[in-house]
């Protein structure tokens, strides 16, 4: 029980990791329920907790937009409800900003034959990362406009 206190402790956790690792450590049905139990009673599992974590984290340090955000806390079994809550977490003017300085920062290394192509190309670079259309297109244009 201390070693996964401590493993919920470093670090906010979801459900489905916890109970990776209990499978791991050779716990199985009841047992593996009922300390799940446990730490959700003692507040060290709290997927809300590690919702907003999450796409606080996925943000602001990896640069994730909202779409790469949501699909990889349901990967997580994490609900509807918890991934709208974390993604509150994303304030809607910081969300422009740092789509505007992420493709700011990888304008210089896209190449292309002209503005058309330079354009498709970091547009679909801001769509791996996660960010929405109608945010990625107003940007590009701004951006290869100035150049």
């Amino acid at each position: 029980m201390q070693k996964l206190q401590k493993y919920c402790a470093y670090q906010d956790r979801c459900h489905q990791e916890v109970r990776s690792k209990l499978i791991e450590l050779g716990i199985y049905g009841d047992d593996l329920e009922e300390i799940i139990v446990e730490l959700i009673e003692e507040n060290f599992l709290n997927e809300e907790r590690f919702a907003r974590s999450y796409a606080r984290g996925k943000f602001r340090f990896k640069c994730w937009g909202r779409i790469k955000i949501t699909r990889e806390l349901k990967s997580r079994r994490i609900s509807d409800y918890l991934i709208r809550k974390a993604l509150e977490e994303i304030p809607e003017e910081d969300y422009q900003q740092e789509l505007y300085q992420f493709l700011e920062r990888k304008l210089p290394q896209v190449k292309g034959k002209n503005d058309f192509e330079r354009k498709q190309k970091l547009a679909a670079y801001a769509q791996r990362r996660g960010f929405e259309s109608e945010y990625i297109w107003p940007t590009v244009n701004e951006l290869i406009g100035e150049n």
